[in-house]
């Protein structure tokens, strides 16, 4: 079944003004947590020049499919199983790798498995992109995101929005550098990240 995702709709356009100046040179791309499958179509349709490795959990692989096969688009490829924390993941080499709205839903153990893998598989000098709500020096950007986070949080205690510094330092550790902070509509981010040439 094909799910909609109403916050998918309304991002998608300036979270894709965003990455397309870092996915220019790059061919091979990976989106961990595709969801709905939203993403996947949207980008891959925007930057024909892609090919759109989708990934997920299988409870969501049926939705992404549902979209690829409706969307007919010859670039991007049915979702492989993905969970941050295994060992192997299932793609060996990419140019960049992309991933909205999951540091929160994850543990901070996952989150650093995630900076962890995208450096076994990302080329060197390759991008990852990151999109999402975080903390700045500790605090909240907005109202609505303390909220979202404490609703976050009865949910699941180790869930949470992160903090834009940790992530920083986390991606150092795995060799990444922060190019730039994008400030994003609904009190959202987009950080991008280069893998360094040298580790």
């Amino acid at each position: 079944m094909r799910r909609f995702s109403e916050a998918c709709e309304r991002n998608q356009g300036p979270i894709l003004d965003v990455i397309k100046q870092y996915l220019t040179h790059s061919n091979e791309v990976l989106e961990v947590g595709s969801g709905t499958g939203q993403h996947a179509v949207w980008f891959a349709g925007a930057m024909p020049h892609l090919t759109w490795h989708t990934s997920d959990l299988p409870e969501n692989h049926g939705s992404i499919i549902a979209w690829l096969e409706a969307s007919e688009l010859p670039n991007i490829r049915k979702p492989r199983t993905l969970n941050v924390g295994q060992r192997v993941w299932p793609v060996n080499q990419v140019d960049a790798i992309f991933t909205a709205n999951t540091c929160h839903i994850m543990s901070w153990d996952r989150v650093k498995d995630l900076f962890d893998g995208a450096s076994r598989v990302i080329k060197p000098g390759g991008n990852l992109l990151i999109y999402g709500p975080f903390n700045v020096n500790g605090h909240y950007t907005s109202e609505s995101n303390q909220a979202f986070d404490a609703f976050l949080k009865e949910k699941d205690p180790e869930s949470g929005i992160r903090d834009y510094d940790d992530m920083n330092r986390a991606a150092r550790h795995n060799g990444f550098q922060l190019v730039e902070r994008h400030e994003m509509p609904a009190n959202n981010m987009l950080l991008a990240y280069q893998k360094s040439s040298s580790f």
